[in-house]
């Protein structure tokens, strides 16, 4: 959720916010805003609730002073509503202060309490004033930014990355981060603060990790990092692997449209380097073996598209490496207290990698001993540092909040994985682990044609149904989770009901959904592949038709046998059971997409949805 994004140097720093937080509107946000500490040595701030434009067009009519330190922020509404005055920046100790802030902090209402007993007063509704508040109270007693800060941050629960500037100190950006995302950026006489590396990727591809409760402070000059208790710490670099261009549309209708013709490049990135000779062998996982073979259990553990990427996952991983795999909820894991231990491996999925409620499950798994492995998209990201191994997916960034690219690379991971778990522990014959490395390197082209022959035909129906009120999707074995990410999909980007069904559920309850007119999506397996499932399914479709369900089915080329109940056919290429997934969920992202562009409907950024979500 909210952008944050920080600058010193010598730069125009409102041309620097304006277009880092711009890159970050992907994350959502319903207000936004900027301060700068001005030539003159004041403090301007201008903040509004809206879009980034609605700031864009008050400052072009109303011009504030440049200078060459500043924060910016766009804020997603928790405490208080999406208001100018609850906007950030927030200032305090008389307007010389200003202070961002990402996530809650928790212990807000019993510190404004001590605070308005001390005389003090506040102009919005927000948990964030009172940590300016607080900060502008500790910079009086102290006149140090830094030692301010540190006392603050150690007093604040819950989960927070703040950002905090002081017109006596110009050139200096003090942040600090628990449970919330912050990157440094390293420039030539400059340096950047941001929520991600999009923040400042235009700028500089050099970047620095910081750690849970860590303080850094930005200065043209360089960066100095201490934990909260003030000792120094050594961060992590890194080098940001895509470049500003690739966060672009680059003439694409949406970043979403954009993203989707990325399928194969994300999958063919992702498999890149962790197949030799046929064989997969992952190099992050180096000297993991011995980890690998005394798994006796694992737990896949994610949030919405990354769950059911997980899900897709869990039946190759389980085939592969004879390891029972269950699939479950991040927000719900820790709460129901699982029965785990050192013999148990959690896999954590997140795109952004900061997903609060992943990362804390993550943080469980660690806690009571168990071994964990997150798939990400991030570099520098919390959840890979808080875990003993990382695979990333090489997706490039993903603009739009409703994940495609990402969702078909967290599936190659999760393959990729599976046949190196496998092969270690002498679970996978050698002849059928080539066989089915020869069908993954396959399923890049193999998007490449259903996007090339089926994308026409989908947006020309979807176009048709822009009326639809409800759309149902089923599915059996590895096609249930894909129809899962159909309904959420369309759910995300077109406002209308949809649902997932695993097909053999149908007569235990959701058949009595289906009314004359009902549209509804079945993925049916390939009859050369799973000839007495896709029988199965092929009934399922009958009995919906019999009740005059209007069927869409998406199906393998050469599938005669679906013609006589379909309404329409969506065909991808032939490929093995565990890998048409990747394949029958291409015409499902394209449908999703253009239903929501015939409604007239913002595709990248559907309403009161986050990107990286990072509150509970």
């Amino acid at each position: 959720m909210c952008g944050i994004v920080g600058y010193v140097g010598p730069r125009d720093s409102q041309a620097i916010l304006l277009s880092g937080l711009a890159r970050l509107e992907y994350r959502g946000y319903d207000s936004t805003g900027i301060a700068v500490i001005d030539a003159d040595g004041g403090l301007d701030m201008r903040k509004r609730a809206g879009k980034l434009q609605v700031l864009r067009d008050d400052l072009a009519a109303h011009p504030m002073p440049d200078g060459t330190t500043g924060i910016g922020h766009t804020r997603w509404a928790t405490h208080g509503g999406p208001t100018d005055a609850n906007a950030h920046p927030h200032l305090a100790d008389d307007d010389r202060l200003a202070v961002i802030h990402n996530g809650i902090i928790e212990n807000f209402a019993e510190l404004k309490a001590g605070l308005v007993s001390l005389g003090y007063t506040f102009r919005s509704e927000t948990d964030t004033e009172v940590a300016a508040v607080l900060l502008g109270h500790e910079y009086r007693q102290s006149g140090d930014l830094v030692a301010a800060f540190r006392s603050v941050v150690s007093r604040l629960e819950g989960a927070f990355t703040l950002l905090a500037m002081h017109r006596d100190q110009p050139g200096l950006v003090v942040g600090a981060r628990r449970n919330s995302p912050l990157v440094i950026g390293l420039g030539d006489g400059e340096n950047f603060l941001g929520s991600d590396v999009a923040a400042f990727v235009e700028h500089t591809r050099n970047a620095l990790a910081i750690g849970q409760d860590e303080i850094v402070a930005i200065t043209p000059a360089g960066v100095e990092i201490t934990d909260f208790a003030g000792n120094p710490v050594e961060a992590s670099p890194f080098e940001v692997v895509w470049d500003a261009s690739a966060a672009e549309k680059g003439g694409w209708s949406s970043f979403m449209a954009k993203e989707v013709s990325e399928e194969p490049e994300a999958v063919a990135n992702t498999i890149r380097g962790r197949v030799h000779d046929g064989v997969v062998a992952i190099p992050e996982l180096d000297g993991l073996d011995e980890l690998f073979t005394g798994i006796r259990r694992i737990i896949i553990i994610a949030c919405g598209t990354a769950a059911y990427a997980g899900q897709t996952g869990a039946y190759a991983i389980e085939q592969w490496t004879r390891v029972p795999v269950s699939v479950e909820l991040a927000h719900e894991f820790r709460y129901r207290d699982p029965v785990i231990g050192e013999d148990t491996l959690v896999v954590s999925i997140s795109q952004s990698g900061e997903t609060m409620d992943t990362l804390m499950a993550v943080k469980y798994a660690r806690e009571h001993g168990a071994k964990t492995l997150s798939i990400c998209n991030t570099q520098g990201a919390t959840i890979p540092r808080e875990s003993d191994a990382v695979i990333y997916t090489h997706a490039g960034p993903e603009v739009a909040v409703a994940s495609t690219k990402a969702f078909v690379a967290q599936i190659t991971a999760l393959y990729l994985l599976a046949l190196h778990v496998g092969r270690v522990r002498g679970a996978l014959p050698a002849a059928e682990a080539a066989d089915h490395v020869r069908e993954l390197e396959a399923v890049p082209e193999k998007i490449a044609w259903v996007l090339a022959k089926e994308q026409t035909h989908i947006e020309q129906f979807s176009r048709w149904m822009a009326d639809t009120q409800s759309v149902l999707f089923l599915g059996r074995h590895v096609g249930y989770p894909i129809a899962l990410e159909g309904a959420l999909k369309l759910k995300e980007i077109s406002y209308i009901h949809a649902e997932g069904f695993a097909a053999g559920e149908l007569k235990h309850g959701p058949i009595a959904l289906i009314e004359p007119g009902q549209p509804v999506f079945v993925i049916v397996p390939s009859p050369r592949e799973s000839a007495e499932l896709h029988k199965k399914v092929v009934s399922n479709i009958q009995e919906i038709r019999a009740r005059g369900a209007r069927v869409i089915v998406v199906a393998e080329e050469g599938d005669a046998a679906v013609l006589p109940f379909a309404d329409e056919v969506l065909r991808i290429p032939l490929a093995g059971p565990l890998f048409e997934p990747l394949l029958a969920v291409v015409p499902l992202h394209i449908f999703a997409m253009g239903l929501a562009t015939a409604k007239g409907l913002d595709v990248d950024q559907p309403r009161n949805l986050a990107k990286s979500v990072t509150v509970e």
